[in-house]
């Protein structure tokens, strides 16, 4: 009697060790998975931020400001080469705007 229930013991304990393994092997690669998205989603953000600065950068560079007004979002308005008016959105991307588009800054 006793053998027998050394052996469902032992056969119990050995299924509680083999399920709770599995369990941290999930919850580790749950914390794996999670690690992997957070690290590509600040990844995204630091490239468009980037591309953001150098863009705003070279239009600084290359091209006109225009003075005195805005973007819809509140940025710089800049004129290209062939008077085309432009802002440069969060991703860098040159955003061309209709003169109905460009407002006036506020005057501090």
């Amino acid at each position: 009697m006793k053998r027998k229930f050394v052996i469902g013991l032992s056969a119990f304990a050995l299924a509680a060790l083999i399920s709770s393994t599995a369990t941290a092997q999930s919850k580790t690669e749950k914390a794996v998975e999670n690690t992997g998205k957070a690290i590509e989603k600040g990844a995204k953000a630091v490239g468009k931020k980037t591309a953001e600065v150098a863009s705003k950068g070279v239009s600084k560079i290359a091209d006109q400001t225009y003075r005195g007004k805005m973007a819809p979002d509140g940025s710089n308005v800049y004129i290209d080469g062939n008077n085309k008016k432009y802002y440069i959105n969060k991703k860098g991307e040159k955003i061309y705007l209709k003169s109905s588009q460009i407002k006036d800054r506020p005057k501090n």
